[in-house]
């Protein structure tokens, strides 16, 4: 398994270590790579890694991101096709359609060298669709057994927001809505929790918390473990997600697991994950008067609020671990059987 693998806690846990951890618990042999934080020394662990397991491993999975992280996965396609082994790529990102836009024969020329190709997102899927007719959908998983989950009959205003600090997440915009929302609710709160992507997102964010005077009612946590997140979202009622780009968020999918009220930006895959006015509320991107009236709602409509949180516990329910592992192991015993006859 090729992706970024990056030493904990210091970085997120991902959904590729956990695949990688459930597979090897069901009885997969699996090599991952790589743990090194230079992407330079990444990448040479990655090429070191093909080669020396070479005789080890008959399959290679790889994820698969837009910018610079795209030319690791070109690199490595090419050298496993050189050793004859068959390759799953698994397509992340929101902001992959528009590389393919700037870069279509790259993205056509990796794709046509995997033996099958992957992504967690439907919205990526029709998008990428022209570059490989044949992308098979694997949802991101949750853990269900893990959530702490609590049917909002009302929705208090307490806020929780989970994403990055970085600009493709907009989390300045979480501080425009709550300076809207702060007048006509005196005991609203925001907690925010992410890593630090020093883009000066975190900076930015701080310092419009200083400048509307908000430093009361925002709690800023620069990152948590991730088997703590359910007992923050426990404490909260409403979640936030204000992203410019999404494919498919698996924050958006724990916060449904627990049972909170989703708002967010309709971007990327979000409205293939959940329906307006059904599983979550709908708002268009960097509008934050938008968002702001839609988390109103929820606070002053009881039914609002109880039917936003039982339609979303039951759509995250087909996305636990039990539904999500048999669809990974199928795939890569598929691929190692028509390969290798």
């Amino acid at each position: 398994m090729i992706s970024n693998f990056l030493p904990q806690p210091k970085f997120n846990k991902n959904i590729w270590h956990s695949l990688a951890e459930r597979l090897s618990e069901t009885g997969w042999d699996v090599i991952t790579t790589s743990d090194k934080i230079n992407r330079v020394h990444r990448l040479l662990d990655m090429i070191w890694c093909i080669l020396l397991e070479r005789k080890r491993f008959k399959l290679a999975q790889i994820d698969v991101f837009s910018g610079k992280a795209f030319l690791f996965a070109e690199i490595c396609c090419v050298l496993l096709r050189l050793i004859k082994k068959p390759i799953v790529l698994t397509l992340h990102g929101g902001g992959l359609p528009e590389f393919a836009t700037k870069h279509p024969q790259r993205m056509k020329h990796l794709l046509g060298m995997a033996n099958r190709v992957t992504t967690p997102s439907q919205f990526l899927k029709e998008e990428l669709q022209s570059y490989y007719p044949n992308i098979e959908v694997i949802p991101n998983p949750v853990e269900i057994s893990h959530t702490i989950y609590r049917q909002r009959d009302k929705a208090d205003p307490n806020l929780i927001w989970i994403r990055a600090f970085h600009a493709v997440y907009n989390p300045t915009m979480a501080i425009d809505v709550l300076r809207l929302l702060s007048p006509d609710f005196p005991h609203i709160h925001l907690t925010m929790i992410g890593p630090d992507k020093r883009d000066q997102s975190l900076k930015n964010v701080m310092a419009s918390i200083k400048l509307f005077n908000l430093q009361n009612i925002v709690r800023v946590i620069s990152g948590v473990a991730h088997q703590e997140i359910p007992t923050f979202l426990n404490q909260a009622d409403i979640f936030i997600n204000t992203s410019n780009y999404d494919s498919f968020p698996r924050s958006i999918i724990e916060a449904m697991a627990n049972g909170l009220c989703v708002v967010t930006t309709n971007v990327g895959g979000i409205p293939y994950l959940a329906e307006h006015l059904e599983e979550a509320m709908l708002v268009a991107p960097d509008h934050p008067a938008e968002m702001a009236e839609a988390i109103r709602q929820i606070i002053e409509n009881k039914q609002l609020a109880r039917r936003l949180s039982i339609n979303a516990r039951k759509r995250a329910e087909r996305y636990d671990w039990t539904v999500i592992l048999p669809q990974w192991d199928k795939l890569f015993c598929d691929v190692i059987e028509s390969y290798y006859g």
